[in-house]
């Protein structure tokens, strides 16, 4: 049986994404407010902010939206 996940997550999208949102303080914070991803991402694309520092679209289309929209939930 082959391991399909990437750190526990879908993809590296979803995870590099989801790693830059909870370890960058100033993402984090704002993250802390939204009520979920897409809010989150309404307020990144509104600030000019596409993609992560490693380059990751923050709407890849390969993201786990549904799996973000918890993470941002639970922050």
């Amino acid at each position: 049986m082959t391991n399909t996940t990437y750190n526990g997550h879908k993809n590296y999208e979803t995870w590099n994404v989801s790693l830059w949102i909870q370890n960058d303080e100033g993402l984090y914070s704002v993250a802390q407010d939204a009520p979920n991803y897409y809010e989150l991402l309404i307020f990144l694309q509104n600030n000019g902010i596409d993609e992560t520092p490693d380059g990751v679209d923050y709407e890849h289309d390969a993201l786990d939206y549904e799996a973000l929209n918890e993470m941002v939930k639970s922050l």
